[in-house]
C-alpha cells in the first residue's frame, strides 16, 4: 500500500488517523507540526501528506506552500484535514497546492475512502 505522511498536533487525532490508515494497510509516517512535516516530507517522499491546518511552528498552508515549491516534492498530493469549513478557509488550502480538503470530524472509513480515491487518482 502507501507511504502516508500525517501532520497533525493533536496527539489523540493524529493517533486515530494513523490507527485507521495502518488498519487500511498503509505505512504512517507523522509529524506533530508543520516545519516537522516539511522535513520529514523531504526525508520520506510519501505518496500522499494529511495535514492540518492550524499547527505550531509552521501552519498547514505554509508547509503545503513549502512543500510545492520543492521540486521533489512538488507532485505529492496533499489534502488539508480541518475543522474551519468557512469557503474561505478551503479555497486558501486549494490556492496552497492541496488537492482536497476534508473537513473534521470525519469517520473512518470515510477517511479510508478517500484516501483510496486519491491514492487512485495519482496512480500509486
Amino acid at each position: 500500500m502507501a507511504k502516508i505522511l500525517i501532520a497533525e498536533d493533536e496527539p489523540d487525532i493524529r493517533e486515530l488517523v494513523a490507527f485507521t490508515l495502518r488498519f487500511a494497510g498503509h505505512e504512517v509516517v507523522a509529524a506533530s507540526n508543520g516545519e516537522e512535516a516539511v522535513q520529514l516530507a523531504a526525508r520520506e517522499f510519501p505518496d500522499l501528506i494529511l495535514m492540518d491546518v492550524r499547527m505550531p511552528r509552521m501552519t498547514g498552508y505554509d508547509a503545503c506552500r513549502a512543500m510545492k515549491a520543492n521540486s521533489e516534492l512538488k507532485d505529492i498530493p496533499v489534502v488539508f484535514l480541518s475543522a474551519k469549513g468557512q469557503e474561505s478557509e478551503i479555497q486558501t488550502g486549494l490556492e496552497a497546492g492541496a488537492e482536497e480538503y476534508l473537513l473534521k470530524p470525519f469517520a473512518p472509513d470515510q477517511l479510508t475512502d478517500r484516501v483510496r480515491a486519491i491514492l487512485s487518482k495519482f496512480g500509486k
